[in-house]
Parts: C-alpha cells; sequence; structure tokens
C-alpha cells in the first residue's frame, strides 16, 4: 500500500511488513505540519486498516527527525471552516475507534494537532528530546483533533487547563510524568525498540485486543454496571474465536500461541448443534 500526496514526494509513507503497518508523516522540511489534503489521505488510511485483518498494528511516525508540529496553516486552503473541523472529527474518530492497536513514535517536535495526533495513539514511544506543547492558544485558537476529550481523561481536569491555557511546551520526561508518554527510548534504539512493540502487539489476539481496546475507551465515561455487560459481551465474542481455545491449547503444550482471530463457530445451515 503506498499513500502519495501533492509534489515530487509522497506526504504520506505507508509500509507493511509482517502484521504491522507503519504509516509516515513525510513533510521534514515542515517538521511534518500537516496539509487539509494529509489529514483526509490519514483518515482514509485508517479507514483502510481497520477493514484489513491482515494489519495487525499500526506505528504512526514522522520523518526527518519530528513528529508532527501540527496543521500547516502557511498553506492556502478556501474550504469552509467548518469543512476543515469535518476533516479533523473524522480523523480523530477514525484513530479512536481503530480496533488496530496503534503506537506513536514521537521524535522531536509533537504541536498542537501533531500532539493529539499521538495522543489518539494506544501508546507512546518517544525519545529523551522529543518535546510536546498545546501550542493553540499561542494562535489563537482553542483545542482540535480530540485534545478537549484526550486530555482531561489523562491527566486530569486542572493539568489539561495548565497545558492549554498556558500552551507550555515540556519536555519527554515531564510528558511520561504526566502519563501522556508511555515510554522514553534513546534515540539510536527507538527504531528496534518500536518494532518489537508493534511486533508483540501483532502477535496477539487480533479479535481479543480490539474488544479489549474498545472497552477501555468506552469505560471512560461507563458506569460500572455498562462496563461488566460491555465485558460479558466482548467475551461471549472472544469464546467463539479459534484464539481462546488455542491460548489454552499453548498453554497444555508450553509453546507460543499462534493466533489468528478467526471465527470458531460453524456457518449457518451446516447442521452442526441444530
Amino acid at each position: 500500500m503506498n499513500a502519495s500526496g501533492n509534489g515530487a514526494a509522497a506526504d504520506l509513507l505507508v509500509a507493511d511488513r509482517d502484521g504491522v503497518r507503519t504509516v509516515t508523516l513525510n513533510r521534514p522540511h515542515r517538521k511534518n505540519a500537516m496539509t487539509w489534503a494529509m489529514w483526509r489521505e490519514l483518515a482514509d488510511i485508517l479507514r483502510d486498516t481497520g477493514m484489513d485483518r491482515s494489519v495487525r498494528a499500526l506505528v504512526l511516525t514522522g520523518a526527518g527527525g519530528a513528529f508532527c508540529s501540527g496543521a500547516d496553516i502557511s498553506v492556502p486552503d478556501a474550504r469552509h471552516p467548518m469543512d476543515k473541523m469535518r476533516i479533523f472529527s473524522d480523523l480523530a474518530l477514525q484513530l479512536h475507534e481503530l480496533p488496530t492497536p496503534t503506537v506513536a513514535k514521537v521524535t522531536g517536535v509533537a504541536v498542537g494537532a501533531g500532539w493529539n495526533l499521538a495522543l489518539g495513539c494506544d501508546l507512546v514511544v518517544a525519545t529523551p528530546d522529543a518535546t510536546f506543547a498545546q501550542i493553540f492558544a499561542r494562535r489563537g485558537l482553542s483545542l482540535d483533533l480530540g485534545g478537549s476529550w484526550l486530555l482531561p481523561k489523562l491527566v486530569g481536569l486542572q493539568q489539561a487547563k495548565r497545558l492549554t491555557l498556558l500552551a507550555e511546551t515540556i519536555d519527554a520526561a515531564r510528558a511520561e510524568s504526566l502519563g501522556l508518554v508511555s515510554w522514553i527510548v534513546a534515540a539510536g534504539e527507538i527504531d528496534e525498540f518500536t518494532a518489537d512493540l508493534a511486533n508483540r502487539l501483532a502477535a496477539g489476539p487480533p479479535v481479543a485486543l480490539a474488544q479489549t481496546k474498545a472497552l477501555l475507551n468506552e469505560g471512560a465515561d461507563a458506569t460500572l454496571r455498562e462496563a461488566l455487560a460491555g465485558e460479558a459481551r466482548a467475551q461471549g465474542v472472544n469464546f467463539a474465536t479459534a484464539d481462546a481455545p488455542e491460548a489454552y491449547a499453548a498453554f497444555a503444550g508450553k509453546r507460543t500461541p499462534r493466533f489468528t482471530g478467526a471465527w470458531s463457530l460453524p456457518p449457518a445451515g451446516s447442521g452442526k448443534d441444530e
């Protein structure tokens, strides 16, 4: 799969290997600031990823030593502001609801919508020199790309207000202490670390992981009763796949399980168990 952007080189690069899809923001001369065409194209890539069962994990990263400096406001665009925000909303929902586990690999800057793009991923790996800023207030803007929903849930309301109202720039260590970075890894080791992490996610039970991700996302706004009901429904689906029996068999055989997510119930009309 390959995504192309405007100009001689593709603005979004997509590479698949061993069940892991890596999407690279590829405008290093602008610290990977995103044009509106790129935001929309990335939403399409995420939509396609969610429908592709061969993709078991997704890594989102940036080229040239930066993650993403947000939206490129220097590129003229005649779209109505509400149309632009619909593009943002579509992308934020695609990322949040993607059944595939996602990892943001952050080097250099992650600013504004670029930082919220990373926060929308399930896990964040950053180098020690990575810096983060909810820069919107400095641009006369308020939060977008889901930041108003993500930040209070991740760091609490007061810290979210501090990060956004003051538009402070923080380093990777501070971000990790706030729970906004999962791991800090040296620049020379981050590629190998992230590849191993993505491979571990890709080797997991895809249906169970997708449901766990959804349960956690939904659980943030659910009552205990609603969360328990969701867990019961999810486990019923898990037991209908080949992965739960495979896990037990692998444990008994002292081997590594081979998860596929395959449906194990007989098809309708097969005559079995009728």
